[in-house]
């Protein structure tokens, strides 16, 4: 099982769209949120990044048509 700490951490990689461009958030959030909304965050994060993936894959498929 994960710790709040290593979730915030996943959460925060997740978030920064270039590994150059860091992003950290307040640990002392951590008071707040419970593990479960951690990782509800955490899993909303990576179905949504999934899904952006798939948009470019169809946006780029476009373009190898005309070529």
């Amino acid at each position: 099982m994960e710790t709040k700490e290593e979730l915030l951490k996943e959460i925060e990689a997740l978030l920064s769209y270039k590994p150059d461009d860091k992003l950290e958030i307040n640990p002392n959030y951590l008071e707040y949120l419970e593990l479960e909304d951690l990782e509800s965050i955490k899993k909303g994060l990576i179905d949504k990044i999934g899904k952006l993936k798939e948009e470019d894959i169809e946006w780029l498929q476009q373009f190898k048509k005309f070529s």
